[in-house]
């Protein structure tokens, strides 16, 4: 694994011959974590606000706590959770929202090569289904994979080691020839626990925000470095 400070070139560091699996997140790696953000932190409390007649800032605070509570939790990205916990149909304010969703610049090039080199390529994603439902429909992605697979199907989000382990029952991928990409660095430190071999951070996952290194992993700002295969 390079280490901070080495060249973040992807073809530096690894040999595609090499590497069969293509293992992706989905928010803020695949896409524009702006939509989440908006949601979560802008839509979602004026909306509350509104409801519960209260101002957006203590509608904001009291959704951000919440949110705080739940961090690295499966709960935490369960729609179905917070539709009970804030009395709102969340989806179908996702759904209000959808135009903010949005693929990142270079994603369908970098599957599109990977296609043509035939690399199986699987989504693995803490998102709720609803939520990939919802986002496959807008981005048309679905037809770039092998598998999507919900870290909901087993019950269990990808920080626990058990996540991976349940994965690979489902996809039967080799370690040391998969590569992973994530957004999130107790997901990535999860996936180096189970000996991933190739693991990459994005660290700009919101066109919406800087770039912020993600220490001891390769980072990308986007998947223009991982090209060409």
């Amino acid at each position: 694994m390079a280490r901070l400070g080495e060249k973040n070139n992807l073809n530096f560091h690894f040999d595609w011959n090499q590497i069969d699996s293509i293992l992706l997140d989905l928010d803020g790696t695949l896409l524009d974590l702006n939509f989440d953000l908006h949601f979560w932190l802008e839509y979602l409390p004026t909306v509350y606000s509104k409801k519960h007649g209260i101002s957006y800032e203590d509608a904001k605070e009291m959704i951000i706590s919440m949110l705080d509570a739940e961090q690295g939790k499966l709960n935490w990205y369960c729609l179905d959770y917070w539709e009970e916990k804030l009395k709102l149909n969340i989806l179908q304010l996702k759904k209000d929202t959808a135009h903010l969703i949005q693929v990142h610049e270079h994603v369908k090039s970098f599957l599109e090569a990977a296609i043509e080199k035939k690399k199986q390529i699987y989504l693995v994603t803490n998102a709720h289904r609803k939520g990939i439902k919802l986002k496959m429909q807008v981005t048309q992605l679905q037809n770039y994979f092998d598998g999507i697979v919900s870290s909901h199907d087993f019950g269990i989000a990808k920080q626990e080691q058990e996540f991976w382990g349940q994965l690979m029952k489902v996809i039967n991928f080799d370690k040391e020839r998969a590569i992973f990409f994530d957004d999130s660095l107790d997901v990535l430190e999860s996936a180096s626990k189970f000996k991933i071999k190739n693991i990459v951070a994005i660290n700009k996952p919101s066109t919406k925000i800087e770039k912020k290194i993600i220490p001891g992993f390769i980072n990308i700002e986007n998947f223009s470095q991982a090209l060409p295969l």
